[in-house]
């Protein structure tokens, strides 16, 4: 498992699928199972599905969300209540680097169906 000092660039791409288990979760986003769940309780932006067993079912949006809160925690230096209410207030700034991160996990996506093709 990734290190909280390890840095976002770091983490392994998103697949594309449509729903995660939170172990998946976990190893994408290099945070343990019980972090995702406190911060499900702290982050009202993190609402995962839940099925049959109260099962959790992340979508991308939520990978997302969760990396972008574990940048604001371990990288960035924010609290919680911080990092909330960066979150909750989400300017200019912030919705450029989540959209910079779709684009980056895009362009990777795509880079590796080419090498597919080429082949």
């Amino acid at each position: 498992m990734l290190e909280a000092s390890s840095s976002t660039a770091d983490l392994p791409a998103i697949p594309g699928k449509r729903y995660f288990t939170i172990g998946e979760v976990s190893e994408l986003c290099g945070v343990k199972p019980h972090v995702l769940r406190y911060w499900e309780q702290e982050f009202p932006q993190l609402k995962p599905v839940k099925r049959r067993g109260n099962r959790r079912y992340y979508q991308r949006h939520d990978v997302l969300m969760i990396r972008q809160i574990r940048s604001l925690l371990y990288e960035q230096g924010f609290t919680i209540g911080g990092a909330r209410q960066q979150l909750s207030g989400e300017g200019a700034k912030e919705d450029r680097a989540q959209s910079q991160q779709i684009i980056r996990q895009l362009r990777s996506e795509l880079e590796e169906v080419l090498q597919i093709l080429k082949a």
